[in-house]
């Protein structure tokens, strides 16, 4: 093999090996990534399932609120009764 050639094959060997390293380097960031985008998916189904929680006590909290409401209204309705049939008794 001639001069030239050696020198030639040494960089091709280099370049090959720098090649093999790199390829490994983005392996493991490839690798890393992965892991992340799996974290960040059980993060926001978490935050989902808040959410879905969330909304629930707040429309049980509408339901209650108006429950009260209801109550009131009722109670109003009751001694409005009251009186009519006090007023009957007369």
């Amino acid at each position: 093999m001639t001069p030239e050639e050696e020198i030639v094959l040494k960089r091709f060997e280099t370049r090959t090996r720098q090649l093999i390293l790199h390829y490994q380097d983005l392996r493991q960031e490839n690798k890393l990534l992965r892991q992340q985008v799996d974290e960040m998916r059980q993060e926001l189904e978490l935050m989902k399932k808040n959410y879905a929680n969330l909304k629930m006590a707040r429309m049980i909290d509408i339901n209650d609120q108006d429950m009260k409401d209801a109550k009131g209204r009722l109670s109003k309705l009751i001694r409005e009764v009251d009186k009519c049939i006090a007023l009957l008794k007369i």
